[in-house]
C-alpha cells in the first residue's frame, strides 16, 4: 500500500519535506505544517525512523543502557522483556580496529588479532545483544565501515514492510549517517539516547528545519576530484550558515554526478553543519543500485515509487526553498583542508604558505632527505614533517574514482623510483572489501604496497583517531624536540587531538594527494611547483581523467558485489567462537569494559550558586568533550585502569560501555583550552581554587553539594554525534550548559541526559568568565536569567519541543521511557 501524496503535498514542496510528510501521515502525527508549507514556515514534528543505524562504539553504550533498563524493570517487579526494540536496528562493528601495525603484508592479520584481544568482552556483549533483542542485527568486525556498507548493501531507498511501501528513513548514532543521502535516502545522525528511544518505538521530536536548495552547475575540471569538490562545498555552506538545516541538492550538474561523488558530499554534511544533505532519486540512483547488485524488482520499485510520490529528480520542477545557494563545479580547484577544521579549505597553490604560518621557528624537515629506508625515521625531520599519511574513511574510499587515482599515482611514483619518506606512517583502511577487489583487479595494489600502503584493516581507523602510535624514533624525536608535525588523511574530520596525540596539524586531502604528501614527507611544500623528490614533480605522476576512466571501465562491474555481502551477519571463525552470555538480563561481572550505569536518578532543578566546571571558547567539539583515541597512561582514566591492574588501556572509544572510565575521560582532550586555567589540557579549578583535574574538581563539587555548569561560546558540541559528550558531563554532575549557540545533535543529547541547554541572546555572554558563582533562574516564558559578578544575562531555554520538556522534567530520555513502559503505556 502506498500513502499517496498527490493532492496532499503541494507541488512546490522540497523532496526532503515530502518524505517527512509521508512519514507523519503514515504515523498519524501530521498537521497542516507540511501540507501548507511555504518558505519560512516552521513548527514541531514527530518523526518515526524506518530503521536505526549504530556502530560499535556508540552501539555498545546503547545496548548497555537497554540492558540497564531491563535491570531497572526487574527492580520494579516488571518483565525485563518489555524493554525490547520494536524498530529494526543494524549495528556495524567498524570503530574498534587500530592501525597498530602498518607497512607490511601481515598488517591486516595482526591488527585484527589485536582487535579481538582488546575487545573480546565487548564483542561477547554485542553477541548477547543480537541474541536477546529480536530486531537487532550485528555486522561483525572486518566487513567495512558502516556508512559504506549502508550505501553498498543495507540501504533500501524504498522500504516494503507490513503491507506498506514507504521511504527508507534511516537515523543513526553516527553523524555521518548522512552519507546515504547520496543514494536518495533521507537520514541523519541522532544521539545515542535518542536512538535508544527510537528503537523502543519513541518518535524523534524535532523542529522543522529550514531547507536550503543548493544548485550544482557545470562540471569538474580535469585534475580535480570529488574530494576537492566536497571541501569547497564544506567551506561554502559553513560560511553560508546551514547548521540545523536540511540541504537539498538540485541543478543540471546532477545528471552527470555519480552516486559515489554524491555520497562523498553527503558524508560531509555534519562538517558543514546541516541536518542532512539530500540528493534526489534519478537515473544515477538506479544505475548505482543495479551496479551494487540490488535485485531488479527492487530497482524497479524504487523508480516507480519515486515517480508516483514526486521524489524523482525533475530539473524543471519549481520547488521552493527557504534559502538558495549556487555552486559552479567548473570553479573547483585542487585543495586540502586544515589544520584544525574541515571547513578550513586551502587551495593547493596556497598550501605551502598556509602551512608555514603554522610552523614555529626552528629546524624544518629537509627537502633533500632521501627516501625510503634504511635510515632512522626520526633523523632529518623537523617542524612540518608529515608523520601520518592515511587513506582512510568511508568519505573517500567509497569513491572508486579517487581510489583508482591514488593507485595510479602510486604506480607512476614507483615507476619513477620514488618511495614514501622513512618517517611517514602509511596506512590503507578502506570502507569495504570491494575496494581491495577492484584495486587488485586493476593491478594497483602492489604499487600501493611498495609505498607502504598495505591493507591495515577494514574500519574507520585513522579517521576516528585509531591511528596507533607513530614510528618509535619519530615519536621520540617529536616529543624530545617538541616538533610541530602533520598528518594528512582522506578522512572527514581533523579536530585538534583527534587523529594522533603527538600530531598538532591535521589536513584532509584526496587519496592521491595523501600519496603525494607521503612521497614529499613534509607539509610545507608547494606540490604544484616543487619536486616531490629529485626531479619528479606531482604533475609527472598525476593521472589523466581518461586513464582513470579506462581503469574504472575495466574493473568495475556488478559481479564485484554478487557475493561481497553473502556472510555479512555471520562473521569469521573468531566471531563465531565467542562465548556469548545467555539470558534476558545481562550478567555484568567485574569487566573493565562493561559496567551497569545509573541514569535513573533525577537531580534537583535548583541552580542557585552554580559554579563553572569549565569555561570554553567557540567551536568546542565533541572530541574535546569526550575523546575517542588512546587513553593516556597519565590521565585520570588511565590511572584508574592501572590501579585496577589493567595494562592494555585501549581507547576511550572501546571503553564506552564503562561509565567509570568515560566519566573520568570527560573533557579529557589534551588540546582542551579551559579559560579558568592557563594551561592546555583537562584541568580546572576546584572549590578551593586550586588547579586540579576536571574529574577531581567535579567530585569535590558533588561532595560539597554545589551545582556545576559549563560556560561556552558559539557552536558548542560540533562534530561527532557522541552521546558520551553529554553522558560524561552528566555523570560528573553538570546540570546546565550556557552557550552562545549549540550544534544540533549535541543539544539534543544534552536534553536526553537531563542537562539544560541555555543559549545567550545574540552578542551576549563573552564577559561571563565563570570565575564567580552564577545564580540561574528559569522562567515560564521560555527564558532564564543568570546573575554573576554584578551582571545579569537573559538566556533562551533550548527545550525546543513539548517532548523535550517531558524528557527534562523526568531527568532524561531513559527515565521517561522506563516510566512509561513500567506503567504499560505505549511509546
Amino acid at each position: 500500500m502506498i500513502q499517496q501524496l498527490a493532492g496532499i503535498a503541494p507541488d512546490h514542496l522540497p523532496r526532503t519535506l515530502r518524505i517527512l510528510l509521508e512519514n507523519t501521515l503514515r504515523h498519524g502525527t501530521a498537521s497542516d505544517l507540511l501540507r501548507n508549507w511555504e518558505p519560512g514556515v516552521t513548527g514541531e514534528l514527530e518523526v518515526y525512523p524506518s530503521r536505526v543505524f549504530l556502530h560499535d562504539t556508540n552501539g555498545v553504550p546503547v545496548l548497555v543502557d537497554l540492558a540497564a533498563m531491563r535491570d531497572a524493570m526487574v527492580a520494579l517487579g516488571k518483565d525485563p522483556a518489555l524493554v525490547d526494540p520494536v524498530v529494526p536496528a543494524e549495528l556495524v562493528v567498524d570503530h574498534s580496529v587500530v592501525a597498530d601495525v602498518f607497512g607490511r603484508p601481515d598488517a591486516l592479520r595482526l591488527n585484527v588479532a589485536r582487535e579481538y584481544e582488546r575487545n573480546a568482552e565487548r564483542y561477547r556483549f554485542l553477541r548477547w545483544g543480537q541474541q536477546t533483542f529480536r530486531q537487532l542485527k550485528v555486522v561483525p568486525p572486518g566487513a567495512g565501515i558502516m556508512h559504506q556498507i549502508n550505501l553498498e548493501h543495507l540501504a533500501r531507498v524504498v522500504e516494503e514492510r507490513d503491507g506498506w511501501v514507504f521511504p527508507d528513513l534511516c537515523l543513526g548514532t553516527d553523524s555521518h549517517t548522512t552519507m546515504v543521502n547520496g543514494l536518495g535516502v533521507l537520514g541523519w545522525g541522532i544521539g545515542g539516547i535518542e536512538a535508544e528511544a527510537a528503537m523502543l518505538g519513541q518518535s524523534v521530536s524535532m523542529v522543522l528545519p529550514p531547507v536550503v536548495g543548493v544548485s550544482l552547475t557545470g562540471a569538474l575540471p580535469a585534475g580535480t576530484t570529488a574530494t576537492d569538490l566536497v571541501l569547497t562545498i564544506t567551506e561554502t555552506l559553513r560560511a553560508h550558515g546551514v547548521v540545523g538545516k536540511l540541504v537539498e541538492f538540485t541543478g543540471p550538474a546532477l545528471a552527470d554526478l555519480p552516486v559515489p561523488d554524491r555520497a562523498t558530499i553527503a558524508n560531509m554534511s555534519p562538517e558543514f553543519g546541516s541536518t542532512a544533505a539530500y540528493f534526489p532519486i534519478d537515473q544515477q540512483t538506479l544505475d548505482y543500485l543495479t551496479f551494487t547488485n540490488r535485485p531488479a524488482d527492487k530497482v524497479a520499485l524504487v523508480e516507480s515509487y519515486a515517480h508516483t510520490q514526486g521524489l524523482w529528480h525533475d530539473p524543471s520542477a519549481n520547488l521552493l526553498y527557504d534559502e538558495r545557494v549556487d555552486i559552479d563545479l567548473s570553479t573547483i580547484a585542487p585543495s586540502i583542508a586544515g589544520p584544525r577544521r574541515p571547513n578550513q579549505r586551502i587551495s593547493l597553490r596556497d598550501a605551502k604558505q598556509a602551512a608555514e604560518t603554522e610552523l614555529p621557528e626552528g629546524l624544518r624537515t629537509s627537502a633533500g632527505c632521501s627516501a625510503p629506508v634504511p635510515r632512522l625515521a626520526g633523523s632529518g625531520i623537523g617542524h612540518g614533517a608529515v608523520v601520518v599519511a592515511a587513506i582512510t574513511s568511508c568519505t573517500n574510499t567509497s569513491n572508486p574514482a579517487v581510489m583508482v587515482a591514488a593507485g595510479l599515482v602510486a604506480k607512476k611514483a614507483v615507476e619513477r623510483g620514488l618511495g614514501s619518506r622513512a618517517w611517514v606512517k602509511t596506512t590503507l583502511s578502506p570502507g569495504s572489501r570491494v575496494v581491495m577487489e577492484y584495486l587488485g583487479a586493476a593491478g594497483l595494489t602492489p604499487y600501493l604496497e611498495k609505498l607502504g600502503f598495505h591493507l591495515a584493516g577494514f574500519g574507520c581507523m585513522t579517521c576516528i583517531g585509531a591511528s596507533g602510535e607513530l614510528i618509535d624514533d619519530v615519536a621520540r624525536t617529536v616529543r624530545e624536540q617538541d616538533l610541530t608535525v602533520a598528518a594528512v588523511l582522506s578522512g572527514n574530520r581533523n579536530f585538534e587531538g583527534r587523529i594522533q596525540s603527538d600530531v598538532k596539524l591535521n589536513y584532509l586531502a584526496s587519496p592521491p594527494l595523501v600519496i603525494a604528501y607521503a612521497l614529499a614527507g613534509r607539509i610545507d611544500i608547494d606540490l604544484l611547483t616543487e619536486p616531490l623528490s629529485g626531479d619528479v614533480y606531482l604533475r609527472d605522476i598525476w593521472p589523466r581523467p581518461d586513464e582513470i576512466d579506462a581503469v574504472l571501465r575495466d574493473v568495475l562491474e556488478p559481479g564485484l558485489f554478487e557475493h561481497a555481502y553473502d556472510d555479512l551477519f555471520t562473521g569469521d571463525e573468531r566471531w563465531q567462537s565467542l562465548d556469548a552470555p545467555q539470558g534476558e538480563t545481562f550478567a555484568w561481572g567485574n569487566s573493565t569494559y562493561l559496567q551497569q550505569p545509573d541514569y535513573f536518578t533525577k537531580h534537583t532543578s535548583d541552580l542557585e550558586g552554580a559554579r563553572a566546571l569549565v569555561r570554553l571558547g567557540d567551536s568546542v567539539t565533541t572530541d574535546h568533550l569526550s575523546p575517542a583515541g588512546a587513553i593516556p597512561r597519565d590521565s585520570v582514566a588511565g590511572r584508574y585502569l592501572q590501579d585496577l591492574g589493567v595494562t592494555e588501556l585501549n581507547t576511550y572509544a572501546s571503553r564506552r560501555g564503562n561509565h567509570e572510565v568515560m566519566m573520568r575521560g570527560a573533557f579529557g582532550n589534551v588540546r582542551l583550552r579551559n579559560q579558568l586555567v592557563d594551561v592546555e589540557g583537562p584541568l580546572t579549578r576546584g572549590p578551593d581554587g586550586a588547579v586540579t583535574s576536571i574529574f577531581n574538581a567535579a567530585m569535590a563539587y558533588q561532595t560539597a553539594d554545589v551545582p556545576i555548569i559549563v560556560v561556552a561560546g558559539k557552536e558548542y558540541g560540533t562534530g561527532s554525534s557522541r552521546d558520551w559528550a553529554a553522558k560524561g558531563p552528566a555523570l560528573l554532575g553538570v546540570r546546565a550548559v550556557l552557550a552562545q549557540s549549540f550544534e544540533r545533535i549535541h543539544r539534543s543529547n544534552l536534553v536526553g541526559l537531563g542537562i539544560l541547554p541555555l543559549e545567550f541572546l545574540p552578542g551576549d555572554g563573552d564577559d561571563l568568565t565563570g570565575e564567580d558563582p552564577i545564580d540561574i533562574e528559569l522562567h515560564d516564558d521560555g527564558f532564564a536569567t543568570a546573575r554573576s559578578a554584578g551582571r545579569t544575562y537573559r538566556l533562551r531555554i533550548r527545550l525546543d519541543t513539548p517532548r523535550e520538556h517531558d524528557y527534562y522534567q523526568h531527568g532524561g530520555v531513559l527515565p521517561y521511557v522506563l516510566n512509561r513502559l513500567s506503567e504499560g503505556q505505549t511509546l
